[in-house]
């Protein structure tokens, strides 16, 4: 039971010229791209800060994703799931050559913090980073303003459809009459009927005798 993470940004498209940073967060397996297993944490905020680039709000939107992540990792470890490099999915090919010091970038010290802070959770193995197109990135759902045909597509991919829920509970209450009806005939046949002495007894008697 492995964290996994996507992470996107959207550039300017708040008031104020704001950006907006999503997260889709879903516990899956230790592949080198997991797939997605259902959410079990979706981020959507507005970054205060005005972002200068695309790459900015992209890592603004990863440094804010990773932070959440953190108490989540130990929580998992805590209970008995030990986490490897946590992979972070972005799809935007220049904020991933950042934080994985592939690019040294120039007259970034509004966002210097939240790269290093990246870099020095990298180097301390906690996340793991890495690039797939926009298409492939489930956080890109909560930091765009999309028209109804796009969410009626993509719902599938983040809600379970009613008649698996139904399915499913279906099945859990056929699995709980079963428990109920082991139990009973469990208790029936450890108690005698009435009158009836059991070969124990009977035994124990002829050998008394």
């Amino acid at each position: 039971m492995v964290l996994a993470i996507h992470s996107d940004a959207s550039y300017l498209n708040e008031s104020k010229a704001r950006s907006r940073a999503g997260g889709h967060f879903f516990l899956s397996n230790d592949n080198e791209y997991p797939p997605n297993n259902g959410a079990v944490l979706n981020t959507a905020k507005i970054i205060r800060a005005v972002m200068s680039s695309a790459a900015e709000a992209e890592i603004g939107a990863m440094y804010i994703n990773a932070r959440e992540a953190v108490p989540q990792r130990r929580t998992l470890v805590e209970m008995g799931h030990p986490q490897p490099r946590t992979p972070m999915q972005t799809d935007n090919s220049a904020a991933h050559s950042v934080v994985t010091n592939n690019v040294q970038p120039k007259r970034t010290k509004a966002m210097d913090m939240r790269f290093y802070w990246l870099r020095c959770r990298d180097a301390q193995g906690q996340f793991r980073y890495y690039w797939r197109p926009g298409s492939q990135n489930l956080a890109d759902y909560y930091t765009k303003h999309f028209p109804a045909s796009h969410h009626q597509n993509v719902r599938k991919e983040f809600l379970t459809p009613a008649r698996h829920l139904l399915d499913l509970r279906r099945r859990r209450q056929k699995g709980s009459r079963a428990v109920e009806l082991a139990q009973a005939i469990a208790a029936m046949k450890a108690v005698p009927p009435r009158g009836c002495v059991s070969f124990c007894d009977q035994w124990s008697h002829v050998k008394a005798n």
